[in-house]
């Protein structure tokens, strides 16, 4: 399809004005974060990297990055177990209901998540409270598991689809058994759909707000809701911009490098 000039400035400047209004109050927070006044003046009178040393030593920062780091690496690890076999099942079988199972995978990811935040928190009190485990790190990880594993099933399934069961079929009549196959022919096909299913699993993970505050027991605080908490006090304002640009920075990597083993497997290439 052709389209005139005109059109094609208009777009372009659509796309831009889109652009700006994503990455421009992104690139406020990383300059502000170098802001040596407390307050957010603008434009800034001078850069300085105070603030960022002030908020490597802030302890309660720091811890709440570690429990960050610690339920997106176990959401992580149980969206990979679960969305693995799920898809596996889903594009290597034919069972009645299996478009149910992939609606049902897919469904918690298009949920609010005050929604599914409510029907966790309800669910944990109905179920764990009376057997003694309360809200907590184990909470918040199966949490984020929920929705973690929408991103992994939908990596790997597609690679499925576009893999020939050929190659395993092969593998078995040379004399492999099932999970010699799967090792040898069938893994290292789909290894970089689960590295990118994985990388985006803990940024969703990693960010989560909404879900946490109705996951997290007392004395859990993830990095999001660290900066949740501390962004109405003025004196933790150069700090809060600081945590907050590092969590932009720490979003960036895992999503540019999981876009980049998908469009590197989509050319043809094998990581």
């Amino acid at each position: 399809m052709q389209l005139s000039r005109s059109a094609r400035i208009a777009l372009r400047v659509a796309a831009g004005f889109g652009f700006a209004v994503i990455y421009v109050p992104l690139l406020l927070v990383l300059v502000n974060s170098l802001n040596p006044d407390r307050s957010a003046s603008w434009p800034p009178p001078g850069l300085t990297a105070h603030w960022w040393s002030v908020a490597w030593r802030n302890t309660g920062a720091r811890e709440a990055l570690w429990v960050s780091v610690k339920a997106g690496l176990g959401a992580t690890a149980v969206a990979l177990v679960l969305g693995t076999l799920i898809a596996f099942a889903v594009a290597r079988y034919r069972f009645f209901g299996r478009g149910t199972v992939s609606f049902v995978v897919v469904l918690p990811i298009a949920l609010p998540g005050i929604v599914t935040g409510i029907a966790l928190n309800s669910a944990f009190g109905t179920v764990l409270a009376p057997l003694g485990i309360g809200l907590g790190l184990f909470t918040v990880i199966v949490g984020h598991a929920t929705f973690c594993i929408v991103v992994v099933f939908n990596n790997v399934v597609a690679r499925l689809r576009r893999t020939a069961r050929s190659y395993e079929e092969a593998a078995m009549d040379l004399g492999a058994h099932t999970f010699r196959a799967f090792a040898d022919v069938t893994f290292p096909l789909v290894r970089s759909a689960l590295f990118a299913g994985g990388l985006l699993a803990f940024a969703l993970s990693f960010d989560e707000i909404v879900v946490t505050t109705f996951t997290a027991g007392p004395g859990i605080e993830t990095l999001p809701i660290w900066i949740f908490a501390n962004m109405t006090r003025p004196q933790q304002a150069p700090v809060v911009n600081v945590v907050a640009a590092v969590l932009v920075l720490l979003s960036v990597v895992p999503i540019y490098v999981a876009q980049r083993l998908s469009a590197d497997t989509a050319t043809g290439s094998r990581v």
